[in-house]
């Protein structure tokens, strides 16, 4: 029979502490009621890992033969590398530079808003502002389909031909060089506004008396904001960045209802890339597809814990 182990604590006082197994008998209806969920999450979640065991075959709808690193080899070196790297760094650039816009725009409206003296104006731009978030962007890449037109329904074009600026229509989202920015434009306008949220909270703490001794020292509005607000901001940004660096290989949505054919070359990422590669190929080999998701995964799960490293550089504490 297992006996009771006791513990003494700081102050010296002994803890009797029942056997594991009588403990989890006692509690039995809590790990019953606890049972659902772990079983939940074991097949969502923790199941279709052992698929990763199909980076290592040559698995299409024909045959499975193991082929041990050969997928590895062909997307680093072999025929497939040129469109690997290409949708690899593609993924780096699109989704930092767009974590960087997003967060600059956000910040920038943030201090506008901060700024504001009239209440009811300041609530009604933040409604406005917070409402693109909660279009899928499914939605938004219909409206903006239809307002970058080079058709005659295209209200961009049209309206830049009626003022002279153009003679003839640009199709924004078909040329690699208009594609990119159009992109980071769309996602200024979808997610600044919930941006905001984190920024205006830290505004909202920063304390009365610093704006006081700034106006006794005879400080512009502008000084105000550049001496006082931004400072203030500073390691919330720092923060808001590390966190969402570590999801930089997450893009899918936003580039797939936004892409075409003819810009692939600015616009493929690796989500894309294995979406292509498995569901568009004529005869997929989801072996090679399963190797690229494992090397992204690889890479996402290096970034994490680096930015829990940074993270508990800055504020003392890790994401993770």
């Amino acid at each position: 029979m297992a006996k009771n182990k006791f513990e003494t604590t700081s102050n010296g006082v002994p803890i009797r502490h029942k056997p594991l197994g009588m403990r989890i008998w006692n509690n039995r209806g809590f790990y019953l009621m606890f049972l659902p969920v772990f079983i939940f999450v074991l097949i969502i979640n923790y199941w279709p890992m052992l698929g990763i065991r199909y980076s290592f075959y040559d698995y299409t709808v024909k045959k499975m033969e193991w082929v041990g690193l050969k997928h590895f080899q062909d997307m680093f070196s072999g025929k497939n590398s040129s469109d690997f790297w290409r949708s690899f760094f593609n993924t780096l650039e699109l989704s930092i530079m767009k974590l960087l816009i997003t967060t600059a725009a956000s910040v920038i409206v943030s201090v506008f808003i901060n700024e504001m003296g009239n209440l009811l104006a300041k609530k009604t731009l933040q409604t406005v502002i917070y409402l693109p978030h909660f279009l899928s962007w499914a939605v938004t890449a219909a409206i903006f389909t239809l307002f970058l037109s080079a058709s005659s329904t295209g209200f961009v074009n049209e309206t830049l031909k009626s003022w002279g600026v153009l003679e003839r229509s640009i199709d924004f989202l078909h040329l690699p060089t208009w594609w990119r920015p159009i992109f980071y434009l769309i996602n200024i306008w979808k997610e600044t506004g919930w941006g905001t949220v984190i920024f205006l909270a830290t505004l909202s703490g920063i304390n009365p008396e610093l704006y006081e001794a700034a106006d006794i020292d005879g400080a512009t509005r502008m000084q105000k904001i550049w001496y006082v607000t931004v400072p203030a901001l500073a390691n919330t940004v720092i923060i808001v960045l590390i966190l969402n660096l570590a999801k930089v290989l997450n893009m899918f949505e936003s580039v797939f209802v936004l892409y075409n054919t003819r810009v692939y070359d600015v616009s493929d990422v690796i989500s894309t890339y294995i979406y292509r590669k498995t569901f568009m190929a004529a005869v997929p080999n989801y072996g090679f597809t399963t190797a690229v998701g494992l090397f992204k995964s690889i890479v996402g799960a290096f970034l994490v814990l680096v930015c829990n490293w940074a993270s508990k550089k800055i504020r003392g504490r890790g994401i993770i």
